[in-house]
Parts: structure tokens; sequence; C-alpha cells
């Protein structure tokens, strides 16, 4: 760890330490690392007897099956009218735009940024944003420590969901010894891995296996077999019977391709801003940086895992991933 990581480090654990009521909020239409680190962070600062809100938007709510075993019966859908004096904390959100509560947020001096995105803005009063770390949930799992929380099962079992989801389920090149360690300090708890394993990749509903078909079944190829994408319509998923939460884990497939350096999910969605396209991308190699590519279409993410918004047409929308992978190989 870097001194001004050291620095933060020491920073945000002081923060935790002497505040005394506390807002805690991740990003919109929240993973398995947001949920992870929201709940694990709300449960430790309870433990030390803090006033902790967690908020969540009414419209990321019910928690989509993957995650719903969780219980959310804290989490709040209204801002606080409070929230200007409270230490609000963001957790796993690389930007404010990213949440609906930016315009409640406190003064600078009283926002905690934790986080791990590479291309976190740093807007806040402490950032304690760790790029090499392979979640959120690995850093609040060394903050605990900092603060001298004993794990229960169940902050070890939000802070494992996280470590779990952003990992790949180990399987991306963020999980690194530490990742490890972390896991076997996690299920030494007593916790059943196996058990969440099975909650957020097993018990697919049928709608989202005919969806995971149907993306398949379209699957394209570009650059030689280094891009593979599928691009899902509104009418696909109405055939379906499957709401957009379902994509989830399709690119990890179009990822396994032979060949494949970059996969990509393209699906259709329309709101009151009108149509456009959601993508969502891994990378395969770690090679191709698709953080880079999600920022030129006015996103972000991860080395290996980003995705944008975007309002250009499919056929555009695909020439600039193909351009942008070129630039990159």
């Amino acid at each position: 760890m870097n001194p001004t990581a050291t620095q933060s480090r020491e920073q945000t654990i002081s923060a935790l330490q002497q505040g005394e009521r506390f807002l805690l909020v991740t990003h919109e239409h929240p993973d398995g690392d947001a949920l992870g680190s929201l709940l694990s962070m709300s449960l430790i600062l309870r433990a030390l007897g803090k006033d902790v809100v967690s908020f969540i938007a009414a419209d990321d709510l019910p928690l989509s099956y993957e995650y719903d075993w969780l219980d959310v019966s804290d989490i709040v859908s209204e801002i606080p009218r409070d929230a200007d004096e409270r230490v609000v904390v963001f957790l796993d959100c690389g930007n404010t735009e990213r949440s609906p509560l930016v315009d409640a947020a406190a003064a600078p001096e009283h926002l905690l940024n934790i986080d791990h995105h590479h291309d976190n803005t740093r807007f806040g009063s402490i950032d304690y944003v760790l790029e090499d770390a392979s979640s959120t949930a690995e850093i609040v799992w060394d903050l605990a420590n900092g603060l001298g929380v004993a794990l229960t099962p169940e902050i070890a079992e939000a802070l494992y969901l996280g470590l779990i989801t952003d990992t790949g389920r180990f399987m991306y090149p963020n999980a690194t010894p530490r990742s490890h360690a972390m896991a076997t300090e996690l299920l030494a708890v007593g916790i059943d891995g196996n058990l969440i394993f099975r909650r957020v990749y097993e018990n697919l509903p049928e709608a989202k296996l005919h969806l995971f078909a149907r993306a398949l079944t379209v699957a394209e190829r570009y650059l030689d077999g280094r891009l593979t994408l599928s691009v899902l319509s509104n009418d696909d998923f109405e055939q379906c019977g499957a709401p957009a939460s379902y994509t989830e884990g399709i690119v990890d497939f179009l990822r396994a391709v032979d060949g494949t350096r970059v996969a990509a999910l393209i699906r259709e969605t329309t709101d009151e801003s009108g149509q456009s396209y959601r993508v969502s991308m891994r990378s395969s190699d770690g090679e191709i940086d698709v953080s880079m590519i999600a920022r030129a279409g006015g996103g972000g993410g991860h080395p290996a895992a980003a995705g944008f918004k975007s309002e250009l047409g499919r056929d555009d929308l695909i020439a600039l991933l193909c351009e942008q992978i070129s630039e990159q190989s």
C-alpha cells in the first residue's frame, strides 16, 4: 500500500470512528459488490454503536432474483431529511452521477468516497480509492479490521457476496492472493460459500434461460473474432418474458468463445429520454482495457469489465466498438 493510500485509510478509519450519524449510498442498479459493501458497512458501523441509514432508490427495489435473499428491511428509498447533517459514505461509486443521492449529498467535508474503480473522480472530502483492490468489499473488509470490528456471519456473508461477484467467481485478473486470503477469513467465520454461490448463480428463472438462448443464437463476431457480441432488442425481452436484469451473465458466455478478446452485450432500452442502447463489455485476455472504450462512449468501469449507455444506432455502435478495439490491438 503506497503512502497516500495509507494516509487515506487512516483518515477514513478516523472519520468512521468519530462520526456518529451516517448515510450510506451506492451506485444505481447495484450489483453484488455494491450491495455487499453497503450492507456490510452498515453492520460494521452499527457494531460501533453508530446511527446508520442506508439508501437505495425505489427504482432499484425489489432486488433482482440473484439478490432477493438479502435482508434489505432496513434500507430506505427516501432521502432522509437530515441527510445534510450526516456523514455521507459513497461505496463502490465511481462518480456522483451514478447515484440518485447526488443533489442531497452533504458538504464535501462530510463526504467519504470508498471505492476501487480506477476511473473514480475523487469527489469526496476523503477519497479512499484502491485501484488494485479486487472489489469495494475487499476495502470494507480491511476497514473492519482497522476499526477493530469482529466479523459476524452476517458481515462475512455480505462481504463474500461482493468478493465473488466482482472477481467473477475468482476468474478475473483482479482476483489476487489477497482476495483469496480474504475469502479464507470469511469462510472461517462459518458462512456457507456454496449456498451463496447457488443463490447468485443458479436457480435460474425459465425466462432467463430463454433470453440466454436468444443472445447466444444471435451472437456475431467481428475483427476476425477479436470481438464477440450479441444484440438484444426490446422485442427479445418481451418474447422471452424477461426483464433487463436477466442479462446478467450473458457477456461472460460470449467472453469464453475461443479467440475473443472483447465480449459485448448490447441491449435496447426505452425510457423517458427515448430509445438507446446499454453496452456491457468484458476483456478476455486483460490486454484490452474496456474501460477506455466505455469512456469513449460516455461510461466507465474497470479495465476488464465496463459499460456505457449510448444513443447511437446499432450499426454505429458496433462500428465504435470495432474502432476502439482496433486502436488497442
